[in-house]
């Protein structure tokens, strides 16, 4: 691991997506809102999920360093017709980048997706993983806007449970 030992903590935040493509019949049953397969409830098992991967980073990515966040949310958001955005955002005040505590957090989030609805269809792609900004540490950080994708405005409904 790298030593930050003489580092400050500081309050360090990071917001990371992963964009998930739905096939058509999986997309139809997200126009009515939360999908329930035997499994349970999609997107509040995602949340929860996304959650705890961030919350365990560094037991599964080697050499992170082990965190104690002191937030970590997850959102599902419809983006197209046939796309939702999972959104993670972290927080903690720490010596080091949270960066990677969001990543893993969307990333978990849509497998969990996928696990979840993998039994209406195979035919889900999880296109993008990426850091859409960071703060705290030496420098903030924000992607660009034209790598942002769909501007605000064409943004469907957030799905929240």
């Amino acid at each position: 691991m790298i030593d930050v030992g003489a580092k400050p903590a500081t309050r360090r935040t990071a917001h990371a997506i992963a964009r998930i493509e739905l096939p058509a019949a999986l997309a139809a049953q997200l126009s009515e809102g939360e999908i329930v397969t035997p499994k349970g409830a999609v997107f509040a098992t995602a949340q929860l999920a996304g959650v705890m991967g961030a919350k365990r980073t560094s037991d599964l990515i080697p050499l992170c360093h082990p965190l104690r966040l002191d937030d970590a949310q997850i959102e599902v958001e419809r983006t197209g017709p046939t796309e939702v955005t999972v959104h993670c955002h972290v927080r903690a005040t720490e010596r080091t980048g949270v960066e990677m505590e969001a990543l893993t957090g969307a990333a978990v989030a849509a497998l969990t997706l996928y696990d979840m609805t993998k039994s209406v269809s195979h035919g889900i792609v999880i296109r993008e993983l990426r850091l859409l900004e960071k703060t705290g540490g030496k420098k903030d950080w924000r992607a660009p806007a034209a790598a942002l994708g769909r501007p605000a405005a064409a943004r469907q409904k957030k799905i929240r449970r």
